[in-house]
């Protein structure tokens, strides 16, 4: 069997393989024999058909597709094995099915072309010296206090009120109901989605749509109100996305909000801890470290895009497929996990537009493990079984009685633990110019405006 190599794009190899005619004569036979093991044609037992019946019934250009197919798969499999190549997923045929059977001779060699998938080759540009700007996330003591406050308004206790009118801040029990306003000012039917009865919401910001909560402030208990209200363009229900509706809002109950005392108490009630202060000094060394962890993110991530200028890969067709299949399969649990219907979410439409849409996700995440992995393996960085094993115990501590596939598992430890190896020794050897945290998306948000705005002149 003869084997031509030739290296194509996209990390492929293409390979020209010639069959001798003896082996293509040995399979015909062999696959004949087995097509009339299983073929039934009435008045033969199986096995039994006389050849020229078979050829007959089947039609040579079937039994020849049969052949080469078995031809095919079993050259290219001995070609990988001869040649030593790392193959990634299955092969393409290159040569035209339909030409290679028309053109099929018993008695002569049979040449076809095809062309598999390996691993892409990292030639890796700078990674020594970079100079990067990252964004500086700092401890923001109003998260302790935010964090406390919301602690606290769930162990609140809701008072009944009779003697005074709705506030912010207030439990209210409301029933209402959303028409499209009219001409005459005649009620229409109620809209599907804005009605509700005995509905108990806190009068707070953020809570629903503009001006209805500000609305129902202000109201008696028995009270009934009319509030003309438009949707936001973005709201998540597009037939009601900045829609003007009529909302007809009575207060049926009214309740207060009365919050525990910031003591010892408290602190036990809603922590392990015995103190206040021992409560608010864990929070506080929890938020310095957040902080702390999410500069060092940011700091990462500028040089993981730095790392991409600088460093081009052919990525293979079938390892851009597997990792989209991935973010597909992770965007399915994060559903699941969220109690929807993933069979009904996944259409075939769905399906594919999320395919193309999670490319680019696929191509970057690609890119930035190969050229890390180029890099631990240039700098003889490595991480130990120990290591591995001890981030696993402590995942699978947080995963409590759920299924865990222990390889899968360890070759994703392993995986993060030997790019975050990386990106800290990278960082030492980095410039890094910390800015305000937020600076740096409002100079990415401008850039796009701007070119979005060259966008718009050009067409007009």
């Amino acid at each position: 069997m003869k084997i031509t190599q030739e290296k194509l794009p996209a990390s492929q190899i293409g390979l020209e393989i010639e069959i001798p005619a003896e082996i293509s004569k040995n399979t015909y036979e062999k696959v004949v024999k087995e097509i009339a093991k299983t073929t039934n044609i009435p008045g033969f037992r199986k096995g039994k058909i006389p050849r020229p019946i078979l050829l007959q019934r089947l039609g040579s250009q079937r039994i020849k597709g049969a052949v080469l197919e078995e031809l095919i798969q079993e050259s290219i499999q001995k070609a990988v094995e001869q040649e030593s190549i790392n193959v990634l997923g299955n092969y393409q045929l290159i040569s035209d099915f339909e030409e290679l059977v028309n053109n099929y001779q018993l008695d002569e060699s049979f040449t076809f072309k095809a062309s598999v998938d390996v691993p892409p080759e990292v030639t890796l540009g700078q990674y020594l010296g970079l100079q990067v700007q990252a964004e500086e996330v700092l401890y923001n003591p109003e998260d302790v206090d935010k964090l406390i406050d919301e602690r606290r308004q769930k162990l609140a206790t809701l008072i009944p009120l009779e003697n005074r009118s709705a506030q912010m801040g207030d439990v209210a029990v409301i029933d209402f109901a959303g028409r499209k306003p009219t001409e005459n000012e005649e009620e229409g039917e109620i809209i599907p989605g804005t009605e509700a009865k005995e509905y108990q919401i806190e009068l707070a910001e953020g809570k629903f749509i503009p001006g209805f909560l500000e609305g129902v402030a202000g109201m008696n208990i028995g009270e009934t109100k009319k509030l003309t209200l438009t949707f936001p363009e973005d709201y998540a229900q597009e037939d009601l996305a900045g829609e003007t509706v009529v909302f007809t809002v009575t207060l049926q109950d009214l309740k207060e909000k009365e919050l525990p005392e910031l003591d010892d108490d408290f602190a036990k009630e809603v922590s392990e801890f015995e103190t206040m202060a021992q409560l608010r000094e864990s929070l506080e060394k929890q938020y310095h470290e957040k902080a702390a962890n999410d500069t060092k993110q940011s700091i990462h991530a500028a040089i993981v895009t730095e790392l991409l200028k600088h460093t081009t890969i052919d990525l293979p067709h079938t390892m851009l497929e597997e990792e989209v299949q991935n973010i597909l399969m992770q965007t399915a649990n994060q559903l699941q996990s969220y109690g929807m219907d993933v069979n009904q979410f996944f259409t075939r439409d769905v399906v594919t537009k999320m395919r193309e849409t999670a490319k680019p996700e696929a191509s970057k995440n690609l890119h930035t493990t190969l050229i890390i992995e180029k890099i631990a393996e240039q700098e003889s960085i490595t991480v130990s079984d120990e290591e591995v094993t001890a981030k696993t115990i402590e995942i699978k501590s947080t995963l409590k009685e759920r299924d865990v596939d222990e390889v899968k598992l360890q070759k994703y430890v392993k995986h993060d633990l030997l790019a975050e190896k990386t990106l800290d020794w990278l960082q030492e050897k980095t410039q890094v110019e910390l800015v305000p945290f937020g600076s740096l998306t409002k100079e990415e948000e401008s850039t796009d405006e701007e070119i979005s705005e060259e966008e718009s002149n050009a067409d007009s």
